[in-house]
C-alpha cells in the first residue's frame, strides 16, 4: 500500500469479501427511504442521478416529484417546452443539466424507442451522462455490474485503503473505478452502488465528522486504524474564484418588468435575467443603460447591494430600481415584458438575482 510522499502512484487495493458483505448488511438496515428508490425504473434513476449532481438530497426530493408529474416518461421530456422545463428546474442550479436531459431524451426517442439502453457504453454517449451516471443507471436500474464512483465513493475508498492520491486526478478516479468494479457483487450491483454512496453520505462524511464507530468497513479501514480520517481524501485546491462587479436594474412600468434572455452559451446560458451589466454604475450611468434597453426612467432609487457565488465566479452586485415606461430601442437585446406574477409562475430566473426578486415580491421595487 502506498503512503504519502512515496513517489509512486497510489492504488485502492480492494478489501476482503466479508467487507462487502458487511457493507450490504448495513445498507439494508439503514438505507433512507427516497422517492427514486420506492419505484426503480431506468428513467427515474436517470432523472434522480442528474438532479443529485452537486445538489443535496433533501433539496432534490420535491423537484423530483414535480418533474416526474410533468414529464412521466422519456417521450414527454423530449417534447417539453424549454420555458416549462427550466421553470421546473428553477432553484436547482446548474441548468445545463436540465437542457442535457431534454437533449438526451430526444436522442432516446429517435434512436432507442424512448427507452434508456441497458449498456454502459451506449449510456455514456448520451448528453450529460458521464462515467458515474452511466454506472449508476446500469447497476441500479439494469442490474449490470458497473462502477459508479462519485465524490462520496472516492472518499470512502481513499479512507478504506489509505490512499493519498489526489482525487481530482482522472487517473485516481480510474483506479477507484477499477476497485469498485472488483468489489461489486455480480448478483446485487445496484445495492452495492447505493450502499457505497449512502455510506459516504451518512457515515464516512468529510473531515472530522466521520462516524467511524458506525461504519461497516471499520475492521478493514486504514484511515480509522491509523488516525488519517481528517487527512483523507487528498484533494488539490480549487482555483480562486474570479470576482466580478455587476449592476442590476429593475425596470418597471405598472406591474410589468423587463427581462432579458441570456445567450445560448456561457454562464447561465439561455436563462431569463434582470437587465444587468458588468461594472458598478452610478445613477446617471444606470439611467443611460436603462435607455439602451428601451426603457425611459421617471424615478430611480438605489437598491441594497447583493452577492452571489458561482463555482468559479463571484458577483458583487449594485442595484437600481426604476419606474417609467417602455419605449422603442433595445435593438439586439432579447427583451421580454413580464407581469409580476409571471416572474414567479412562468420564467426561470437564476438564484443569482434572488435578492432583487425579493425586492419585487416585497413590493419595494
Amino acid at each position: 500500500m502506498k503512503r504519502e510522499g512515496s513517489g509512486a502512484p497510489a492504488l485502492f487495493p480492494p478489501p476482503p469479501g466479508e467487507a462487502v458483505t458487511s457493507l450490504l448488511a448495513w445498507y439494508r438496515a439503514n438505507a433512507r427511504v427516497l422517492p427514486w428508490r420506492t419505484e426503480i425504473t431506468p428513467y427515474r434513476v436517470w432523472v434522480s442521478e442528474i438532479m443529485l449532481q452537486q445538489t443535496r438530497v433533501e433539496a432534490v426530493k420535491p423537484y423530483f416529484q414535480r418533474f416526474l408529474e410533468a414529464f412521466p416518461d422519456i417521450p414527454s421530456l423530449a417534447g417539453a417546452e424549454d420555458v416549462r422545463l427550466l421553470k421546473l428546474w428553477e432553484g436547482l442550479g446548474y441548468y445545463s443539466r436540465a437542457r442535457n436531459l431534454k437533449k438526451a431524451a430526444c436522442v432516446l426517442t429517435e434512436r432507442y424507442g424512448g427507452e434508456l439502453p441497458a449498456d454502459v457504453a451506449e449510456l455514456r454517449k448520451l448528453p450529460g451522462i458521464g462515467s458515474y451516471t452511466a454506472g449508476a443507471i446500469a447497476s441500479i436500474a439494469f442490474g449490470i455490474p458497473a462502477p459508479a464512483v462519485d465524490g462520496n465513493v472516492l472518499r470512502v475508498l481513499a479512507r478504506l485503503t489509505g490512499c493519498f492520491a489526489d482525487v481530482r486526478d482522472p487517473k485516481t478516479r480510474l483506479s477507484a473505478e477499477a476497485t469498485a468494479l472488483q468489489m461489486c457483487p455480480p448478483e446485487t450491483p445496484g445495492d452495492f452502488t447505493q450502499a457505497m454512496i449512502e455510506l459516504g453520505a451518512l457515515v464516512c462524511v468529510p473531515n472530522r465528522d466521520a462516524k467511524c464507530g458506525e461504519c461497516p468497513f471499520r475492521p478493514w479501514c486504514v484511515a480509522a486504524r491509523d488516525g488519517l480520517t481528517d487527512r483523507l481524501p487528498v484533494r488539490s485546491a480549487n482555483a480562486p474564484r474570479r470576482v466580478e462587479q455587476r449592476t442590476v436594474l429593475l425596470l418597471r412600468e405598472g406591474d410589468v418588468y423587463l427581462l432579458r434572455r441570456r445567450p445560448p452559451k456561457g454562464l447561465l446560458a439561455g436563462l431569463y435575467e434582470l437587465p444587468n451589466v458588468e461594472g458598478t454604475l452610478d445613477r446617471e450611468q444606470a439611467i443611460a443603460f436603462a435607455r439602451e434597453n428601451g426603457f425611459q426612467p421617471l424615478r430611480t432609487e438605489p437598491l441594497p447591494p447583493a452577492k452571489h457565488i458561482f463555482t468559479h465566479v463571484e458577483w458583487h452586485m449594485t442595484g437600481w430600481s426604476m419606474t417609467g415606461y417602455f419605449a422603442d430601442g433595445g435593438e439586439g437585446v432579447s427583451r421580454i415584458l413580464a407581469r409580476r406574477e409571471e416572474l414567479s409562475d412562468v420564467y426561470a430566473i437564476p438564484s443569482a438575482f434572488s435578492a432583487y426578486l425579493g425586492e419585487i415580491r416585497a413590493g419595494k421595487a
